[in-house]
């Protein structure tokens, strides 16, 4: 068999899995509470791994790779920052959000709980979360399906459109079916096969270096004394490893501070809601703890060990531009056309637990925070299942009629959206779980405040100077502070449920 068709022979097999995974999913999907959140009996082992892999999309597997390939160790501030941001938002984030949204009126989404915190009888809190929810995740879903599209594209040589529709079809079809528990359960999955594949692949490139003639720390120290294809200055003069050299702290500050985005996002918290007990978050941040910090080190030693690689064995880099395809060109030298295609297997599980996440997300807000919020408050339970179905579909309808053109310019929307979600809900999450003096006008002021001022600074030449989360964060928190110590108290009824959910997250 040809290469192509052993590639072939891997995606199918993955392909299946996932909607074998989407009717088992269906089938344990009795209401609504177990389309929206799985019936809050998730698996700390599952909530973590899911969380991981549905925020790490291919970026983890080709772009931090190919950012390290060709400027150094510089570019590592960003994986820092996120595992940092991920730690901490399962020890401040999971027991207390777990805890909390099942006291607050048993809120199955985050608008909703920020709703219900507060007691905001307007829904115009809810309202707005959902609203900012639905756009930027209308977007990011589309730039999902623009990359399984260009995924498909350079992989089999196949056309874009049909790769799109493909990799579109397959991720909404298990979501729509089966709901929050196939979601999670195909994106562990693909987070396993993500770990698998950054484990192996470096540990099997380092040991075919050494087999021609390379020591072990010639490999790891190679680009202090090699030129290597693509390297901007020769990669001789050792700032390869300088992780400080020519960068700005504010730049730093700025690369790092992706981590505070954590708190903010909608897909990755929602695991949080879903655990079996609030006490379990101690086992979900072990579990997910060690994934991040193997796979984003896995991702940075393969950077490494390609600038000897590549140069060593005068393998092709496919992408000349950025090198983010580095560490697929290094598998299909190294492994076997279906082993390597298994490999393969591990970008394009990135790019669907990335898109299902944010499809369910965006349906929920759609059906839960809007049409309930707006048009119909007493939404009968037995209609809420098949609405949030045909939410998905249209907003992956929706999704991939701007993804039809992949030269759109939704793809610049991206780099802020993380930014976005984290500045608009991050500071709101944090205080709505900690402080007990908060109230509806300063969380509409915080909300609205870090969306805006995100966005704004993103869409600006500011952005060149610290990344938009920075600001983002600081204008929201100044907010939400100062209108909510200008605003009256919370009444004694909110202090209450608030002093029992913390209770609860102790327990």
């Amino acid at each position: 068999m040809s290469e192509h068709s052993w590639f072939i022979v891997a995606i199918v097999a993955y392909l299946a899995t996932m909607l074998y995974i989407g009717w088992r999913g269906y089938r344990r999907t009795v209401d609504y509470d177990d389309y929206v959140l799985g019936g809050r009996g998730l698996h700390p082992f599952v909530a973590a791994l899911s969380a991981s892999a549905s925020d790490m999309s291919g970026w983890l597997l080709m772009g931090l790779p190919g950012a390290i390939y060709l400027s150094g160790l510089s570019q590592a501030w960003i994986a820092i920052g996120l595992f940092i941001g991920a730690t901490a938002n399962w020890v401040f984030t999971a027991p207390r959000l777990r805890a909390y949204t099942h006291i607050a009126r048993d809120s199955l989404t985050v608008p909703t709980f920020f709703e219900a915190r507060v007691r905001d009888s307007s829904h115009l809190l809810r309202v707005t979360a959902g609203i900012i929810i639905l756009v930027f995740f209308t977007f990011y879903v589309s730039s999902g399906m623009v990359a399984g599209g260009r995924y498909w594209e350079s992989t089999f040589d196949g056309s874009y459109l049909t790769g799109m529709l493909i990799v579109a079809g397959v991720t909404v079809a298990y979501t729509l079916v089966g709901g929050f528990v196939a979601v999670a359960n195909t994106d562990t999955v693909q987070g396993i096969i993500m770990f698998l594949a950054l484990v192996a692949v470096p540990a099997v490139a380092l040991a075919y270096l050494m087999g021609q003639g390379l020591s072990f720390t010639e490999v790891l120290t190679y680009p202090a004394g090699h030129a290597y294809p693509g390297s901007a200055d020769g990669g001789v003069d050792g700032t390869w490893f300088a992780m400080t050299e020519g960068l700005p702290a504010l730049t730093i500050i700025g690369l790092a501070g992706w981590g505070l985005g954590y708190f903010g996002q909608p897909h990755v918290i929602v695991r949080f809601m879903a655990l079996r007990r609030p006490a379990e978050a101690r086992q979900g941040l072990v579990y997910g703890a060690a994934w991040q910090f193997i796979c984003l080190a896995g991702a940075m030693l393969v950077a490494l060990i390609a600038t000897g690689f590549f140069d060593v064995t005068g393998a092709r880099i496919a992408d000349q531009a950025s090198y983010e395809t580095v560490f697929l060109d290094m598998s299909r030298f190294l492994l076997h056309p279906l082993l390597a295609g298994l490999v393969l297997t591990a970008v394009l599980a990135a790019i669907m637990s990335t898109i299902s996440s944010q499809l369910l997300v965006s349906s929920t807000a759609l059906v839960e925070d809007l049409y309930r919020g707006l048009v119909n408050k007493n939404l009968r339970a037995r209609w809420s299942m098949p609405l949030s179905r045909a939410a998905v579909l249209l907003v992956a309808l929706v999704a991939a009629i701007l993804a039809a053109d992949p030269e759109n310019s939704i793809l610049d929307l991206v780099g802020f959206a993380w930014a976005g979600f984290g500045s608009a809900f991050g500071p709101l999450v944090i205080a709505a779980l900690y402080w007990r003096r908060l109230n509806a006008p300063g969380a509409m002021a915080g909300m609205v405040t870090g969306a805006v001022v995100s966005f704004a600074w993103g869409s600006s030449a500011l952005t060149d100077v610290v990344y938009e989360i920075i600001p983002g964060v600081a204008a929201a928190t100044v907010a939400m502070v100062a209108v909510t110590l200008l605003t009256p108290k919370p009444d004694e009824a909110i202090l209450a449920e608030f002093d029992r959910a913390a209770a609860a997250a102790k327990l």
